[in-house]
């Protein structure tokens, strides 16, 4: 079964049990929501159990939860720095022009057919995404994803159009 990570137990959130989770997904209200479930695995990658979300809220950067069952913090301090995964066949179906990260991820950028490098990171600094594009021989590229930037997305082909606006890469 494949997984997707959305997010990553920082720690704890006072005695009840509750965590501070760091999100990478764009769903966390759909995510984290009372009565989810959830697969949780541990620092090495390894699966450890499926959790269920008792309670969810917000709390500055951070994505406060509970898990079902464990409601004191010694029943949870053991799960710093362990990940909060999706199983795909959890994943709902997206609008058109949607997509989730692990879709994005790994794409290669291109503008005016000159291969750029290979998005390896989704930030989310605020108003817009940030795509982070690795490139062979320079430092990596902040690419707002914001229309006159990203002219299309292939995921068949593996492909993001691009025109870089001036001033955006230093290094040209």
């Amino acid at each position: 079964m494949n997984y997707f990570n959305v997010g990553k137990i920082v720690n704890t959130q006072g005695l009840q049990g509750e965590m501070r989770v760091l999100s990478v997904t764009d769903f966390a209200e759909e995510r984290f929501k009372k009565g989810n479930k959830l697969a949780l695995f541990d620092k090495k990658d390894q699966f450890v159990m499926d959790v269920e979300i008792a309670s969810h809220r917000k709390a500055k950067n951070f994505d406060i939860i509970k898990f079902k069952g464990m409601y004191h913090i010694n029943d949870i301090e053991k799960f710093r720095d362990f990940s909060l995964k999706v199983a795909e066949e959890d994943l709902a179906d997206l609008e058109d022009g949607e997509f989730y990260y692990h879709e994005i991820i790994g794409l290669e950028v291109y503008e005016n057919d000159v291969l750029l490098g290979t998005i390896k990171e989704i930030l989310q600094p605020g108003a817009n995404d940030v795509w982070v594009v690795k490139r062979k021989g320079k430092r990596d590229l902040l690419l707002p994803y914001i229309p006159p930037v990203v002219l299309g997305i292939n995921i068949e082909q593996g492909r993001v159009d691009v025109e870089i606006p001036e001033g955006l890469d230093d290094e040209n």
